[in-house]
């Protein structure tokens, strides 16, 4: 396309838009959205494989062209695509944190999130800070509690992949490696299950706790319960045949080999 081409598309953009600034026609609008069409489709297809369908965002990015058309003061000396592109991207991306959530929550909850999120732009731009959520609940005729529970919902509307690593970082550790831990307590409770379904007398109990959870020696035990250590092997033997019995849940499982280490 030469210059002079593009200087006369210029000049029917120009004219097109001084009419329908001049007549507020619809049909005038209907025209300008057709010529700056293929703009908004380019600005929302930046956003394909998004959580939304791309026609939706065909849609959000249209409302934004229309609302630069609607908006837009040629007085300022601002050619028209450097005010309706930021116009529409920053409409598809309203769309985003207002409508797109990825952690379900109540729908009744959703748009008072969204109410609030609107009034502290409103008020982000006439204060020209960010309000307290008592001015955002003064701004809204709500309670301050439903602003600081729409704000916490606003936090935890995006959830974050197990696998994906923590910050910035790409080789910082996922965040699974920092969720949960091993509790010891299953396998107590498994061990306890085994043992009270052993029928264990109090002397195979006793020995096998002193071997198992106090780490004596067989001459160690015969020792402490005055016996001797043949004795001690013996016992282990008998009962860890019964806790094999019980864990296997079969009757004629054999017996351990028991190692004596002293």
């Amino acid at each position: 396309m030469d210059r002079t081409e593009q200087a006369r598309m210029r000049s029917g953009e120009a004219r097109a838009l001084r009419d329908y600034l001049a007549t507020r026609s619809p049909r005038a609008l209907e025209a300008l959205v057709v010529r700056y069409r293929p703009l908004a489709r380019s600005l929302a297809s930046r956003y394909r494989g998004a959580a939304e369908p791309l026609e939706d965002l065909f849609q959000v990015s249209e409302l934004g062209l229309v609302k630069a058309i609607k908006r837009f003061d040629p007085s300022l000396g601002k050619p028209f695509t450097a005010y309706a592109v930021p116009t529409m991207l920053g409409e598809i991306k309203r769309h985003f944190r207002d409508r797109v959530w990825n952690l379900r929550l109540p729908r009744g909850l959703q748009e008072r999130t969204a109410a609030v999120t609107s009034a502290r732009d409103r008020l982000i731009e006439r204060l020209g800070r960010d309000p307290s959520p008592r001015e955002v609940a003064e701004e809204l005729e709500v309670e301050v509690e439903v602003v600081l529970e729409a704000l916490a919902a606003a936090e935890i509307r995006y959830t974050v992949p197990l696998e994906a690593p923590r910050g910035n970082d790409p080789d910082a550790p996922a965040a699974i490696d920092h969720v949960g831990s091993v509790d010891g307590g299953y396998d107590r409770v498994e061990a306890d299950d085994a043992v009270a379904g052993a029928g264990l007398d109090e002397r195979e109990r006793t020995v096998l706790e002193l071997r198992f959870e106090e780490n004596l020696t067989q001459t160690e035990i015969g020792k402490r319960l005055g016996v001797s250590q043949m004795q001690i092997s013996r016992i282990s033997r008998k009962g860890l045949t019964k806790l094999l019995r019980a864990v296997q849940g079969d009757p004629r499982a054999g017996e351990p080999r028991v190692l004596s280490v002293d």
